[in-house]
């Protein structure tokens, strides 16, 4: 199933924030595609809802009409973006008709040391699986090959995509064969899971340069620009007319869509830029277009980073 235009059309109608999220998070493109060394794997493969789209569209819509349920699971929970990224996951396949989520975040320990978690352990029509997922936000190089996945770094440059790729495949996606994992599973499920992983997220590309995206890039993966600081001027100057404002962190999943009294001025955020440290970490701002309900949405995404981004590699 192609999951974007079901995914734009349901966020034409959706407004409640949790539950675009929830969308985004079910349907939006993967970062890597199929063909990866990576064992991928979407959490509904095996679900009706996957093979019969309109059923997943009929729920979420229902989110919408009434989003206790979701805000009451989401209550409480860490305010990291990973975390609430599986939140999302484990919301939507506690209510999948044809999947039984057997555990989540299950901790795997040896001798009082913790080796790991299990992301998710699932039951379906395949079998039993431990999936580990993962949202991710990785910026290219500008000096480098973009194929190299070792060059695209975190917005705080400490994570590299290609580590992350070697981190999963050599740990992550190994722990539910550990002897420590078999004796958690064993009151659990008596089946040996199959390992997969899920990888969302958005890529972003230098304003100047030339990027190629990185080897096993899936060719639907959702992306933005980043810059420097010293860079704005310049940049904005290409549309004087654009709408820039900053995406709180919590916001980074779904694209934005802001009612008209959310909107910065333009002195707003003339201020802020002003008012940010030369030092601040890496600010994501959206351009928004005014929408056909009054509302104003996302077109594009950006990430503005220090003059000396980044400080501990060189990409």
């Amino acid at each position: 199933m192609n999951s974007l235009p079901l995914l734009d059309e349901l966020l034409g109608q959706l407004r409640q924030p949790q539950v675009r999220d929830l969308a985004w998070t079910l349907l939006a493109p993967p970062l890597l595609h199929a063909d990866a060394q990576l064992p991928l794997r979407h959490p509904l493969a095996a679900s009706i809802w996957l093979a019969e789209p309109r059923l997943l569209s009929d729920w979420l819509l229902q989110q919408e009409r009434d989003s206790s349920a979701l805000l009451h699971f989401l209550a409480g929970g860490s305010s990291r973006l990973g975390r609430y990224y599986e939140r999302l996951w484990q919301f939507a396949l506690q209510a999948a008709p044809d999947v039984q989520l057997l555990a989540a975040n299950l901790p795997i320990r040896a001798q009082g040391k913790t080796l790991g978690e299990l992301d998710l352990l699932l039951r379906d029509d395949d079998g039993v699986h431990h999936l580990e997922l993962a949202i991710k936000l990785y910026l290219g190089p500008r000096r480098h090959p973009g194929e190299d996945p070792g060059h695209w770094l975190g917005p705080a440059s400490e994570d590299r995509l290609g580590l992350k790729l070697q981190h999963m495949a050599g740990h992550q996606l190994q722990l539910s064969a550990t002897p420590q994992a078999r004796s958690a599973l064993a009151g659990i499920c008596q089946e040996a899971p199959c390992p997969g992983l899920w990888l969302s997220g958005y890529l972003f590309y230098p304003w100047t340069g030339d990027c190629h995206a990185p080897v096993g890039a899936d060719s639907r993966h959702l992306r933005g620009r980043w810059l420097h600081r010293r860079e704005w001027a310049d940049f904005t100057e290409q549309d004087k007319e654009a709408h820039w404002q900053l995406l709180p962190r919590q916001a980074w999943l779904a694209p934005a869509r802001l009612e008209a009294d959310q909107l910065w001025s333009a002195g707003q955020l003339a201020d802020w830029l002003r008012q940010l440290p030369a030092d601040a970490p890496a600010q994501l701002l959206v351009r928004l277009q005014p929408g056909v309900e009054g509302d104003w949405r996302e077109a594009e995404r950006a990430f503005l980073v220090s003059d000396d981004w980044p400080s501990r590699a060189s990409p």
